[in-house]
C-alpha cells in the first residue's frame, strides 16, 4: 500500500497509510498478546501434547514473557515497512544487527552468568524487541524521510485504509499462520525417525536458512519496485522489472547456493556429529540447495512481486494449497509411508517450491496481476 502510494506521488498519503499500518498493528499485537497470556498453557498442550512437567514449564515461560514483547515486534516491523517501502533497507539492517548483537550479548549473560535458564533467553529477547521498536519509531518521525508518521493520524482510524492494509495483510497473515503450524507438524514427524536423521535435519535447517538469504532478501526488493511501478500506472515498467529482477535473483540465488554447499563441510566442522549424520546433512543440504536456487527463486520472491500489485488472493490459495496439499501431505507420504525419513521431508519441501513457483511464473506471464487496484 505505502510503496503504491510513492508510486503514485502521494507521499502524505503514504505517510498516513503508515500510521495507520502502526496502529493496526498495535492493536492486533496487544490483543494476540492478550490471548497468548491468558491461553499459553492451552496453546502448549494442544500442539505438543503432553511433555514433561519441567518441559512444560519452561516453555509456559518463554511463551509468557515473549508474548510481552508482541508488541514491539510489531512495531518495529511496521517502521521496517515504511522504510523498505522508500528503499532504505540499510538502516533497518544495521539496526536489526544491533538488536541480535544486543539479543546475544543478553542471552550470555543471562544463561551463563545470571543462570536464568530460558528466562535468560528470552527477557534478551523481549529488551532487543523494545529497543528496535522505540529506534525505528523515532526514525520514522523524522522529516527527514520522503514520508513519516503523523502524531495527528495515529489516534484514530482510516476505514478506507485500513481496509486497504488488511485486504493484503490478512491473507498474507493467514498464509503465514498455516505454514508455522505445518512446520508444527512436520517437527512432530521428524521426532518418529531415528536419532542421526533428527539431528542432521536440525544441523541441515541452520545451514538451508543461510543458503535461502539471497532469495529472502529479494522479496522487499520485488514490494518496493513493483508496488511503486503499479502505484504509478506504469503497468509496463513493473513487467519489464518482474523480469530483470527475477533474473539478478536466479543469478545471485544459484551462486550463494553453491558458496554455501562447498562451505557445509566447513560449517559441519563446528558441530560434534558422528559420520553417518554429517553425511546425511550434507545430502539433504545438496537437495535444498539445488531448489532453493532455481525454485525458491520463483516460489517467495515472485509471489512477493504480485502480492506487491495487489494479485494477494490467487498467491495466498496458492501457497496454502502447496503448503497443506504438497508439503505436509507428501511430507508425511515420503517421510513415513515410503520410509524415506528426514529425505521425504526434504523433497516435499522441494515440490512444494517447484510447484508453487512454475504457478507464479505462469500467472505472472499471464498478465493477470496487472487489472488489480490495491488504491
Amino acid at each position: 500500500v505505502i510503496s503504491q502510494y510513492i508510486g503514485r506521488q502521494e507521499r502524505i498519503r503514504a505517510g498516513e497509510a503508515a500510521t495507520q499500518l502502526l496502529t493496526a498493528s498495535v492493536l492486533f499485537s496487544i490483543i494476540i498478546s492478550i490471548v497468548v497470556l491468558f491461553t499459553n498453557v492451552s496453546l502448549m498442550r494442544l500442539m505438543f501434547g503432553r511433555v514433561e512437567d519441567d518441559v512444560m514449564d519452561d516453555c509456559v515461560t518463554y511463551l509468557r514473557i515473549s508474548a510481552y514483547s508482541y508488541p514491539a515486534l510489531a512495531i518495529y516491523n511496521a517502521g521496517a515497512a515504511l522504510y523498505r517501502s522508500f528503499g532504505r533497507t540499510s538502516t533497518t539492517m544495521y539496526l536489526s544487527i544491533t538488536a541480535n548483537v544486543i539479543n546475544v550479548i543478553g542471552n550470555c549473560m543471562g544463561v551463563f552468568i545470571l543462570h536464568a535458564g530460558v528466562a535468560g533467553v528470552a527477557w534478551p529477547s523481549l529488551i532487543s524487541r523494545v529497543f528496535s521498536a522505540a529506534v525505528i519509531t523515532i526514525l520514522c518521525f523524522s522529516g527527514k524521510n520522503p514520508m513519516r508518521y503523523r502524531k495527528a493520524w495515529l489516534f484514530r482510524l482510516d476505514g478506507g485504509l485500513q481496509k486497504r492494509i488488511l485486504r493484503i495483510a490478512v491473507p498474507s497473515g493467514v498464509e503465514s499462520g498455516i505454514f508455522q503450524l505445518v512446520k508444527v507438524a512436520l517437527s512432530s514427524v521428524v521426532t518418529l525417525f531415528g536419532t542421526y536423521q533428527i539431528a542432521a535435519n536440525g544441523v541441515a535447517q541452520s545451514i538451508w536458512s543461510m543458503a535461502s538469504l539471497v532469495s529472502v532478501a529479494m522479496g522487499p526488493a520485488f514490494i518496493t519496485v513493483i508496488g511503486q511501478c503499479m502505484g504509478g500506472g506504469a503497468i509496463g515498467q513493473a513487467e519489464l522489472y518482474f523480469k530483470r529482477l527475477m533474473k539478478i535473483t536466479l543469478v545471485f540465488a544459484i551462486i550463494w547456493n553453491a558458496l554455501i554447499f562447498v562451505a557445509t563441510p566447513v560449517l559441519l566442522s563446528f558441530y560434534a556429529l558422528a559420520e553417518e549424520t554429517k553425511r546425511l546433512t550434507i545430502l539433504l543440504v545438496l537437495i535444498h540447495n539445488i531448489f532453493s536456487a532455481i525454485a525458491f527463486s520463483f516460489a517467495d520472491p515472485l509471489g512477493k512481486g504480485l502480492r506487491a500489485a495487489g494479485d494477494v488472493r490467487f498467491t495466498t490459495a496458492v501457497s496454502l494449497f502447496t503448503t497443506i496439499g504438497v508439503r505436509l501431505i507428501f511430507s508425511v507420504f515420503f517421510g513415513i509411508t515410503l520410509n524415506m525419513g528426514v529425505m521425504g521431508i526434504a523433497w516435499a519441501m522441494c515440490l512444494d517450491w517447484s510447484i508453487r513457483g512454475i504457478i507464479f511464473i505462469l500467472r505472472q506471464k499471464s498478465g493477470k496481476w496487472k487489472a488489480f487496484q490495491v488504491i
